[in-house]
C-alpha cells in the first residue's frame, strides 16, 4: 500500500471518530463539518489514485527521452496523459474494426489501424510535435471509436428494417470519410520528415555526381 493512501486512510478514521464524538455530544454543526471534510477527503484520494493507476510506469529511457527534449515535469505528465488515453481508443477501434466484414473493409481500404499505431509511435519519438496532432488526438480518433461503435450497436440489431439499413449504409459512408482524414493527418504530420529526406536525397545525389564526374588531369 502506497503511504500516501495509508495517510488517507488515517486521516479519514480520525474524522470519522471526531464525527462520531460530535453526534454523541448533540454537536450537530461540527459533525456536518467534520462529516464534509471526510467526504472530500475520499473523494479527492480516490480520483487521485485512479489517474495514477491508469498511467503506466514512467520507465528510466522513456524518462531521459523527456527530459533530453526539455519538457518540463507538468508537460511530461500531461504528454503521458494524452497518450494513454489515446492508445486506449486505438485498441477500443481495433475491436470494433475487428468485429464487421463491412468495417474491417474499411479498414483494409484505408489502412486505419495501422495509420493510427503509425501516427501514435511518431508522437511518442515527437512529443513536442503534440499540438500538429490535434485533430487526429482529440477530434478524429475519439470520433471513429464512437462511430464505429453505434455502428455495431446498430448493425447488432436482431430485427432490422429499411431504415436500419439506410443508417447503416450512412454510418459506414461517414466511417470511410474520418478514416480518411486520420490519414490525411498522418501525412500532413510526417510532411517535414519527408521534406528533410528530399533534401538529404538531393544532396547525396549531387555530392554523387560531383564524385563520379571526370578529373581533369593538371
Amino acid at each position: 500500500m502506497k503511504i500516501g493512501n495509508t495517510i488517507k486512510i488515517i486521516a479519514c478514521i480520525v474524522l470519522g471518530v471526531f464525527f462520531l464524538t460530535c453526534l454523541m455530544h448533540t454537536k450537530f454543526v461540527a459533525a456536518v463539518f467534520f462529516a464534509v471534510l471526510l467526504v472530500v477527503l475520499f473523494f479527492t484520494g480516490s480520483k487521485r489514485t485512479t489517474k495514477e493507476e491508469q498511467l503506466p510506469v514512467l520507465t528510466k529511457t522513456k524518462e531521459e527521452h523527456y527530459t533530453q527534449l526539455g519538457m518540463s515535469e507538468q508537460e511530461i505528465t500531461f504528454f503521458r496523459d494524452t497518450m494513454n488515453t489515446a492508445k486506449k481508443q486505438i485498441v477500443q477501434l481495433q475491436k470494433n474494426m475487428n468485429a464487421s466484414t463491412k468495417l474491417r473493409a474499411i479498414d483494409l481500404r484505408n489502412d486505419t489501424l495501422r495509420v493510427s499505431k503509425a501516427m501514435f509511435k511518431e508522437l511518442v519519438k515527437e512529443p513536442k510535435k503534440l499540438h500538429l496532432a490535434n485533430h487526429f488526438l482529440y477530434t478524429h480518433l475519439p470520433n471513429l471509436v464512437d462511430l464505429t461503435g453505434k455502428y455495431l450497436e446498430i448493425n447488432d440489431h436482431e430485427i432490422k428494417n429499411k431504415q436500419t439499413y439506410e443508417k447503416l449504409e450512412e454510418s459506414s459512408q461517414v466511417i470511410d470519410q474520418v478514416s480518411k482524414l486520420i490519414k490525411k493527418d498522418y501525412e500532413q504530420f510526417v510532411a517535414d520528415d519527408l521534406e528533410d529526406l528530399d533534401v538529404e536525397i538531393s544532396v547525396a545525389k549531387n555530392s554523387l555526381k560531383r564524385d563520379n564526374e571526370p578529373k581533369e588531369d593538371a
